[in-house]
């Protein structure tokens, strides 16, 4: 027995306001827990009202489609590392993608019946729009995805006349478009989709590392706007709802990451970025390197610390050691804050998740604005396997490749340690002048095995 129409309408609307709050709550750390809850509970309910709601058959291919999916899903989200995560987000916005490509090709297969002319055109706009959107997105999420777990170079594909080849694809969907209007026949639609599949993948193919935290924001907002052209065109007012809030959401983080490392948002969506404009700046001076005994000595001298985390931090899973460095630290009357930046790891938020699972208390955890400042007057700054969002150059050479991004000014404390593997570059391929500096150590070696070491002379 199913729901009425009417009781499913509720059930969306409801499942529509838990999706509201669930954003809501997301805007902080400390009721980040209760938004994701809500976005649980909103997901259970669109799903449970949508396989028992009217015009829907509970046969034995659905139910087992749903049982696989579950499995599939709670085996990954299991498994999956904070490392991961970035490439999983993007992989799974490639699903979104693909669904919007399959249900408005179904769409185009399936016999459709119109009332008048209007509402035939309005439907072969949605059917063309869902699946150009959703096929951008898949290949783009693949790129994305691939770049992100480094199965892909992740440095910029600039080709010969790339942007005209862009304006060539989208004008050649608009002329397939007409001419699918005019009935001229399904093949408009693949070779549409063929075209799209393209674009996606050369748009992120010619976005540079240093742009890909970006990136996958913006293929959010694409994931959603897909979903909401779907929503659409099967008549379904909480996807068209759902679309609209994961579009919107996505477009203004996106905006807001791109504000943060002074890029222009329709650049980066174009690509292109992240290749060198001219010779790099030739950096002067040399690495020295430091032992524990010496960072930990500095530690003890220290009245005021501040850690900046990077992707390494999450790679070596070192949040903890650090938590307990820093309880440590204020236990000895140590001032001892966290300087975030926006794009810090490979995701958004990426850094404040980690600290949260470590149990770092969330009012010393500061963004980069509210922490610039008193860079000067901090006595040591250790940085934990971060390399382009402390990189001087972003200041110092206008030829780089992060040129005129915000970053940490950690150079301008009194004494930076730097806990890094190795000398290689970050994810940008960007060499770091702060490792050079007067004022700066390098700490070599496993940031979980460093802290510890740490950990064994600061008790």
């Amino acid at each position: 027995m199913s729901m009425t129409a009417e009781l499913q309408t509720a059930a969306y609307i409801t499942a529509a306001v838990l999706f509201i709050l669930s954003l809501g709550g997301l805007k902080d750390q400390e009721s980040a827990k209760r938004g994701v809850w809500f976005g649980i509970v909103g997901m259970a309910i669109a799903v449970i009202a949508t396989i028992w709601g009217p015009g829907v058959e509970l046969s034995a291919i659905l139910i087992g489609a749903i049982l696989v999916g579950t499995v599939i899903g709670a085996i990954v989200a299991i498994r999956v590392e904070m490392t991961g995560m970035p490439q999983l987000v993007a992989a799974l916005h490639s699903f979104v993608g693909l669904a919007a490509v399959f249900i408005g090709l179904n769409s185009d297969l399936t016999v459709q019946e119109f009332v008048s002319n209007a509402e035939k055109i309005i439907h072969e706009v949605e059917v063309f729009l869902g699946v150009f959107i959703g096929a951008v997105t898949f290949t783009g999420s693949i790129v994305a995805f691939g770049k992100l777990a480094g199965k892909i170079d992740g440095k910029a594909l600039i080709l010969p006349m790339r942007h005209l080849w862009n304006v060539l694809i989208v004008a050649g969907s608009l002329v397939l478009l007409v001419l699918y209007m005019q009935g001229a026949g399904s093949w408009t639609l693949y070779a549409m989709t063929v075209l799209a599949l393209i674009l996606g993948w050369h748009l992120v193919m010619a976005i540079g590392g240093a742009d890909m935290p970006v990136v996958v924001s913006m293929l959010n907002s694409y994931s959603g706007w897909a979903a909401a052209a779907t929503g659409f065109l099967l008549g379904n007012d909480l996807l068209i709802v759902t679309g609209a809030l994961v579009g919107s959401s996505g477009a203004i983080l996106s905006y807001i990451m791109c504000v943060a490392m002074n890029r222009k948002f329709l650049s980066v969506i174009l690509g292109g970025f992240g290749g060198q404009s001219g010779p790099a700046m030739e950096i002067e001076g040399e690495m020295v390197a430091i032992d524990a005994d010496g960072v930990a000595g500095a530690l003890e001298d220290a009245e005021s610390v501040i850690i900046v985390p990077g992707y390494g931090m999450a790679v070596a899973q070192a949040q903890q050691s650090v938590a307990e460095l820093t309880r440590r630290l204020r236990a000895k009357g140590k001032t001892v804050r966290f300087g975030i930046h926006p794009v810090a790891g490979r995701l958004p938020g990426h850094m404040n998740v980690l600290l949260a699972e470590a149990k770092v208390p969330y009012d010393i955890v500061l963004e980069m604005d509210e922490i610039n400042d008193d860079f000067p007057s901090t006595d040591v700054v250790i940085v934990i396997g971060a390399n382009d969002i402390v990189n001087p150059a972003a200041q110092e050479d206008p030829n780089s490749p992060i040129a005129g991004m915000p970053v940490l000014e950690v150079w301008k404390a009194k004494q930076v340690f730097v806990s890094k593997r190795g000398q290689g570059t970050g994810y940008s391929g960007i060499e770091n002048p702060l490792f050079f500096k007067e004022n700066t150590r390098m700490y070599y070696g496993d940031a979980k095995a460093s802290m510890d070491d740490l950990l064994t002379r600061i008790t």
